[in-house]
Order: structure tokens, then C-alpha cells, then sequence
């Protein structure tokens, strides 16, 4: 029983500082959601115009305006840099050595 309440105190322990770190996922206001619009509107976007052709660019390039006036910063995006894929794993000197070939 002792130990029972000694793991029981760990478990608590560890969980302690991942529930800190939780983020409230609370779901949006009306309000909230209505203010969004009006700013994505004011960036250019023209949800009534019934265009499913360039949808999904037209509001990208107005959320990007947004994302801009409001001082945001990307984050992630595609690293500079190389890539060895298809290269072979041994040089053609050691391939040839391996089976001997000329």
C-alpha cells in the first residue's frame, strides 16, 4: 500500500509540469470570429463574390496582409540547403573494389 501511494506521488509529480504547459484550446466568439472577417475584408477579401476559382489564393493573400499589419513574423518555411538523394552510397572506386571490376 505504501508503495502504491509513492507511485501514485510520482505520477503527480511528473504530470505537474506538462498540465503548465497546456494550451486552452477555447473555441472563438462570434465576435471574435465576425471581427476577423472585417479585418481579412479590409485586407481585400471578397467572401460574396461567389469565386471558387481563386478562392483559396485570395484568401491566403489577404490572411499574408493580415498576418503583415499586425507584425507577424514566418515561422518554418522551407530551409536553404542540398539534398544527396540518388547519390550512391559508395564511391565507384569502392564499388568496383567490392566486385572486382576493372
Amino acid at each position: 500500500m505504501k508503495s502504491l501511494i509513492q507511485a501514485a506521488v510520482v505520477a503527480v509529480a511528473l504530470a505537474a509540469p506538462v498540465a503548465v504547459f497546456a494550451q486552452s484550446n477555447a473555441p472563438l466568439t462570434r465576435a471574435q470570429v465576425r471581427a476577423e472577417l472585417v479585418q481579412l475584408e479590409k485586407a481585400g477579401y471578397q467572401p460574396g463574390q461567389g469565386d471558387n476559382v481563386s478562392y483559396p489564393a485570395q484568401i491566403q493573400a489577404a490572411e499574408a496582409r493580415v498576418a503583415a499589419q499586425n507584425g507577424a513574423t514566418d515561422v518554418g518555411g522551407v530551409a536553404s540547403g542540398s539534398s544527396d538523394a540518388g547519390r550512391p552510397a559508395v564511391s565507384k572506386a569502392d564499388w568496383n573494389a567490392m566486385y572486382n571490376r576493372p
